[in-house]
Formats: C-alpha cells, sequence, structure tokens
C-alpha cells in the first residue's frame, strides 16, 4: 500500500534528521553532564510510567479479549505500543537537541533555530510515520474499520496516562522550583543552585515531549480512524481515502520542514512558513486524490474547511499568547498593581480566548457537513490533522529550546546565548499553546465522527440514540458530561499543588541545612527528581478511572440514550474548559517573560514577581489540566463505541 510507504518515509526521514543532530557537538564538560542528568531524570520517569500503565493495559487487553474477542485486544495492544513509542521517540531526540542547541546559539540566532527544529522535525514525522502505518497496517490485517476500534482505544489510553503523568511531573517541578528560587530566594530561573533545576528541566521533556507525542499520535490515528468507519456505510473508496489524504499530507509536512529559517530575528515567521507551504501543497495533493477518487470536489472543499480551521487555530492562538500582541502586553501592565490583577485580567483573557476558537470550530463544521454530510465533518478532520507533521515540529522545538536555555545557564555559559535561548523559549511557549489549541480543535471534529459511529452501532444493535431535550435521561447525561471535564481537571490540579508542596519544602529544605546558596555545597538534585515522579505515578491512577468508567457506568445505569447525551456534554464542555486553560496558561507565562525583556521594571521588579505567580498558576493549567481534556473526551467516546451494543442489549434486558 502507498500508505505504508510513505509512512516509513517519514520514519526514514526522521531517522536522517535525528542521525545529523546526534552527530553535532553537545558542548563543553560542563554541559554534558547537565544533559546527561536531564537523560537520566526522564528515562527513569518514563520507564516507572510504562511499567505502571504496563500493569494497567495487560488486565484490560485480557479484559477485551474475553468480552470483544482477540482481534479488539491485539489491535489495543498494538495502538497502546505505537502510542507509547511514538512518545519514547519525542522525549528521546528532545534530551540529546538540547545541549546541542545549546551550543549551536553561540553562534547565533539561526544556527541555534535549526537545530531545535530539526529536532522537533523527528518527533514530528515519527507520529506521523508511526500513525499511518498502524492505522494502514491494522486495515490490511482486519480489511474492517470498527474491528480496529481496539487500536484507538490503546493508542487513547496510554495518551491520557502521558499527559496525565507527565503533566503533573512537569509542573510540579516547574512550580516548586520557580515558587522557591524565583520568588523566595530571588534566584534566576534555571539556577544551579536550585535544587529542583534538573526535575524542571526533565518536566518538559516528559510532559512536553513525551506527552504531547503520544497525544497527537492518538489525535491523528483516532480522526483517520473515525472517518473510515463513517466510510464503509458509502463504500469501498470512502473507506481508504482519509488514508491517502494522510499519506499526501506526509510528504507535503517533509517538503515544509525545509522551508523552515529564519530572517533575522523573525522565529515565529519562519516556523509559520513552514506550516503554510505545508498546508497548500497538501491542499493542492487533496484535489488531485478527491477527483481521481470521485471526479467530485465536494469532499475537496470539505477538506480545505479542515486545513482552514487547523490555520485559523494556530493565528488565534498566536494572538491570545504572543507577548507581540495586546492580550499577553495587558496582562504584564496589570502585573504592576500586583499578583491579584495579574490573575484577574488572565483569567479574562483565557475566558474571552475560547470564543473565536470556537466560532472558527462551528463554522469548519457547517461547511465541511454543506459539501459531504457526517463524512464531510470527519474528513475535515482528518485534513486538520493532516498538518501534524509539521505541527509538532513546531512544538517539540519549545520545549528543546526551553532545555537548551537552562543549560546555558546552568553551564554558565555568555549571557548572548542565554539571550538567543531565550528568544526561541518566548517563542517556543506560543508554538506549544497553539499545538494544543490545534490538537483540542481537532479533538472536537475527531469526537464528533466517532459520536456518530456510536449512534450508529447502537442503531444496528438495535437500540436508538435520539437527544430530545424533553427526554430526562438526555438532559441527566448532558449535565453529567458536562461536569467531568471539570471533576477530571479537579484531580489533575490538585495533584500538581500536592506534588509542589512537597518539592517546596525538599526545595527549602536544601537551601536551610545546605550551603548551597554559597557555592559550598551541590544541591540533591536526584531528591526532587524522586519526588515528582513518585508522585505523578501515584496520581495519574484516578483520572485514568474517570475517564474509562464514566461512560460504562452511564451506559449500563441509565442506558445508550443517556451516555449519547453525556459524550454531547463532555465535548462542549471540555472543548470550552480546555480552551481557557491552555490558552490563558501560556499568556501568563509569555506576560512573565515580557517583563523579563525589560519592560515594567524588568526581572526582580513588584511587576515581575506578580508575573511570577500569575505563570505558576497558569502552568498546571496550560501544561496538566487543559491539555490531558483532548484524550479524556476521545477515550470516552471510544469505550463508548466498543461497548454499544452491549449497553442496547444490557437496557433491553
Amino acid at each position: 500500500m502507498i500508505e505504508i510507504g510513505v509512512s516509513l518515509l517519514a520514519l526514514l526521514v526522521a531517522g536522517i534528521f535525528a542521525w545529523s543532530i546526534l552527530r553535532m557537538s553537545p558542548g563543553n564538560a560542563k554541559m554534558v553532564e547537565i544533559s546527561r542528568a536531564i537523560q537520566e531524570g526522564s528515562f527513569a520517569y518514563l520507564k516507572r510510567q510504562y511499567t505502571v500503565v504496563s500493569i494497567f493495559a495487560v488486565v484490560l487487553a485480557a479484559a477485551l479479549w474475553l468480552a470483544l474477542g482477540p482481534t479488539i485486544a491485539i489491535g489495543f495492544v498494538f495502538g497502546a505500543f505505537l502510542s507509547a513509542l511514538a512518545g519514547f521517540v519525542g522525549m528521546n531526540i528532545s534530551v540529546r537537541a538540547n545541549a546541542r542547541t545549546a551550543h549551536a546559539a553561540q553562534n547565533g540566532l539561526n544556527a541555534a533555530l535549526g537545530v531545535a527544529f530539526r529536532g522537533g522535525a523527528v518527533t514530528g514525522l515519527s507520529v506521523v510515520g508511526l500513525g499511518l502505518f498502524g492505522v494502514s497496517v491494522m486495515y490490511m490485517w482486519t480489511g474492517s474499520p470498527l474491528a480496529m476500534v481496539g487500536f484507538g482505544f490503546g493508542a487513547s489510553l496510554i495518551s491520557l496516562f502521558a499527559r496525565v503523568g507527565g503533566g503533573i511531573y512537569t509542573k510540579a517541578a516547574d512550580v516548586g522550583a520557580d515558587l522557591v528560587g524565583k520568588v523566595e530566594a530571588g534566584i534566576p530561573e534555571d539556577d544551579p543552585r536550585n535544587p529542583a533545576v534538573i526535575a524542571d528541566n526533565v518536566g518538559d521533556n516528559v510532559g512536553d515531549c513525551a506527552g504531547m507525542a503520544a497525544d497527537l499520535f492518538e489525535t491523528y490515528a483516532v480522526t483517520i480512524l473515525a472517518a473510515m468507519i463513517l466510510g464503509v456505510s458509502k463504500g469501498g473508496a470512502y473507506v481508504t481515502y482519509p488514508l491517502m489524504l494522510g499519506a499526501a499530507a506526509i510528504v507535503a509536512s517533509i517538503i515544509g520542514t525545509f522551508f523552515v529559517r529564519a530572517s533575522g530575528k523573525k522565529i515565529m515567521r519562519a516556523l509559520y512558513m513552514g506550516l503554510l507551504v505545508s498546508a497548500v501543497l497538501s491542499a493542492a495533493a487533496f484535489y488531485y486524490i478527491t477527483m481521481t477518487y470521485f471526479a467530485n470536489a465536494s469532499l475537496f472543499y470539505a477538506s480545505l474547511a479542515g486545513l482552514g480551521v487547523a490555520v485559523a487555530l494556530n493565528f488565534i492562538t498566536d494572538y491570545y499568547t504572543s507577548k507581540n500582541y495586546r492580550p499577553v502586553i495587558s496582562i504584564a501592565e496589570a502585573s504592576e498593581t500586583g499578583p491579584a490583577t495579574n490573575l484577574i485580567n488572565g483569567l479574562g483573557i483565557g475566558m474571552k480566548a475560547t470564543a473565536a476558537p470556537l466560532l472558527v470550530i462551528v463554522a469548519g463544521i457547517l461547511l465541511s457537513y454543506h459539501f459531504g454530510g457526517v463524512y464531510g465533518i470527519a474528513i475535515a478532520g482528518v485534513a486538520m490533522l493532516s498538518l501534524t507533521g509539521i505541527i509538532v515540529a513546531i512544538d517539540s522545538y519549545g520545549p528543546i529550546t526551553d532545555n537548551a536555555g537552562g543549560i546555558a545557564e546552568m553551564a554558565g555559559l555568555p549571557k548572548r546565548v542565554r539571550e538567543i535561548t531565550d528568544a526561541l523559549d518566548a517563542v517556543g511557549n506560543t508554538t506549544k499553546a497553539v499545538t494544543k489549541g490545534y490538537a483540542i480543535g481537532s479533538a472536537a471534529l475527531a469526537t464528533l465522527a466517532l459520536f456518530v459511529a456510536y449512534v450508529e452501532e447502537v442503531s444496528k444493535a438495535g437500540g436508538s440514540v435520539t437527544l430530545a431535550l424533553t427526554d430526562p435521561l438526555v438532559v441527566a447525561g448532558l449535565f453529567i458530561g458536562a461536569m467531568i471535564p471539570f471533576l477530571f481537571s479537579s484531580y489533575l490540579m490538585n495533584a500538581v499543588g500536592v506534588a509542589a508542596k512537597e518539592v517546596v519544602k525538599e526545595v527549602r529544605r536544601q537551601f536551610r541545612t545546605m550551603p548551597i546558596m554559597k557555592g559550598k555545597a551541590k544541591p540533591d538534585y536526584a531528591r526532587c527528581v524522586s519526588i515528582v515522579t513518585a508522585s505523578a505515578q501515584r496520581e495519574l491512577v484516578i483520572p485514568g478511572l474517570i475517564a474509562v468508567a464514566s461512560p460504562i457506568l452511564v451506559g449500563f445505569v441509565l442506558g445508550p440514550v443517556a451516555l449519547g447525551g453525556m459524550l454531547i456534554g463532555c465535548i462542549m464542555s471540555g472543548l470550552l474548559l480546555a480552551i481557557q486553560m491552555t490558552t490563558g496558561g501560556a499568556a501568563w507565562d509569555n506576560a512573565k517573560k515580557y517583563i523579563e525583556g525589560g519592560k515594567f521594571g524588568g526581572k526582580g521588579s513588584n511587576a515581575h514577581k506578580a508575573a511570577v505567580v500569575g505563570d505558576t498558576v497558569g502552568d498546571p493549567l496550560k501544561d496538566t489540566a487543559g491539555p490531558a481534556i483532548n484524550p479524556l473526551i476521545k477515550v470516552m467516546n471510544i469505550v463508548a463505541l466498543l461497548l454499544a451494543s452491549s449497553f442496547v442489549m444490557y437496557s433491553l434486558l
């Protein structure tokens, strides 16, 4: 199949990029030592997480084998494995590209950007390569998209745990390091005297690389799968059409990576050039494929709607989170009068930032439905996710540059090096927010397609799902579904608070009992790494159970109609809550960086101290709770789809 060949091409190019990065110098001995400590902490965390998740996955696989047969169970294991592999690859290159980016920064901004973006491209191309490979192989084996739902469930489950565990880890370490280091001790970010600094840098990799890669792998694969399921009732060409769109866009993304070159200090423009080239080439390929398959351009227009949504969400998120525009500047201004006004303004920006993305998504849904019905909505989602390769490359660049800045600080590199890495990192905060918005927006389209597939499965089993607001079961389901993202997020926010509290106590203890600030003792970095690793694994269990158990309980207790209402309620509230948290959190972060650039008194000013508080609140919103809602709503929809016939049979007893 062409799709498998293209997926292998993506993995080959990713391998070439990785090889070219590893050939570069990682810098002096001190830089290598710091980078190695980050690597060891990252792999120790990932090993522990995958051990815990593997136990959970084995139990679920056995249950699926007994309840739904070997095909679903094997697909579940295969999807979980590839999702975990995508996360491993993303983190593996990130922890090696960081020191090389810091070293390259000594030769200027363009050199550092080239290394960081190429490192991100390894992750991006690996995600889409593995995603298309997995879906294509499953289709070749089973010949039925419905038999592939287990694959989607496995990918979604790993994504959920990776996002939850990685998010708790990264923000607990970050918040703990900032509260004691920057606020109480008054030392710079990434100061080597801070005992939590290595844990903080490890967190960038396990959360923003491993977690994000697993998340986007799952989103990409599940979106294609949902479109294929809806295509079954329309005929063979409609089933394979999404695979061809994905293959064409991978080639376009590979080409787009070569157009990312900075001119002067216009970093964001360089990154967006790669995105726009990929989008234009994808659109041209989509037109050719559509006309070849159907000799009718209707579905091409639906795909254009999806591409339009992807590009629009990128620019909207950029506006609300970049320090070049009014929203972030207004938060920085509010910081002059203290933390309270910073928090109030930041909350307002996050809430306001939900309107434009939602209207864009609504427009995309209506346009794609007009041109292709419900299947058109699914194709819009596939087209939107087709840019995953270049989008993830742009995203993964962020944590690499963040780590590079930390290594530059801890290794005592010249000030100009840190200025370059800070400039790259500030853009990286925006690109990470952009990717989260992209993932959340695409999840809305993908889960709508999964919901329609659920309704069709209920109908095939002899039931029906009619969402009439006069039906109390529907209303009950809507309310329960709308509540789930809030309950789920509360556990994550509290988990970050509990873990951060432990880190704060440990950092304070080391400052109090060891002559670290005088430079006469080296901090015990490993202790903080151990604290957040254990806490992240302990706290991810309940959120995972909420995602898996809630649709099962509602489906069996209240029936398939109430479950349908719950799924829609979860999609609606989850979409808005996720956008509010991720965008608002990123705006708080860049408001702090805007002040650190010399505005409103710069570092150490009262405005800066207030902005650090805002950033501390925003961190778990944008990197823990917000992004985790994306896999949450897909896990719930896939569980509902898997057990749809069981819910109907039980309700008829």
